[in-house]
């Protein structure tokens, strides 16, 4: 990539993303990534070419490393069959693979076969804990738990105000 090309992706990147736990417009300029190996990042700082180590493994969606080439294989095979399919009334052979081997590997309890016998595949960790909380409220409906109102539980977790 040129210096011209690099600039307007920077200028486009400073006027028009919006990053993570940022200001916008931002108050300073991200670093720009050229290439990614193992644990390490390569970034450009200032026209020089820094390595870094990628300790917050961007944000838990690395934590093998990057250019690994097992998970590399793995996600090209995946993406040559397809790329991204929903899950609602939907399935597929890699989820259904997925889901077993968490089974097999979750703790067995008192008996031989694990308690942890169901799986939820989501996109996002915040996803998960939406689906937790959804699935603990729908257990406690099922289970003859009162329906209504607002507890504090559920209020500290939707910051709707507490109930007096």
């Amino acid at each position: 990539m040129n210096t011209v090309q690099e600039t307007l992706l920077r200028d486009w990147d400073r006027d028009h993303l919006w990053h993570p736990y940022s200001t916008f417009p931002a108050t300073t300029a991200p670093h720009l990534v050229r290439s990614a190996e193992g644990v390490r990042l390569r970034l450009d700082v200032d026209g020089e070419t820094h390595e870094v180590v990628d300790a917050m493994s961007s944000w838990w969606c690395a934590i093998h490393g990057y250019a690994v080439p097992e998970l590399d294989a793995a996600a090209h095979d995946q993406l040559g069959r397809m790329s991204h399919v929903m899950f609602g009334g939907l399935t597929h052979e890699p989820a259904i693979r997925l889901g077993r081997r968490l089974v097999e590997l979750a703790p067995r309890g008192g008996s031989d076969e694990s308690p942890l016998q169901h799986v939820f595949l989501a996109d996002s960790g915040s996803v998960a804990v939406e689906v937790a909380l959804k699935m603990a409220w729908q257990h406690h409906v099922a289970s003859g738990g009162h329906a209504g109102g607002c507890s504090r539980s559920a209020a500290a977790t939707t910051a709707t105000p507490s109930p007096r």
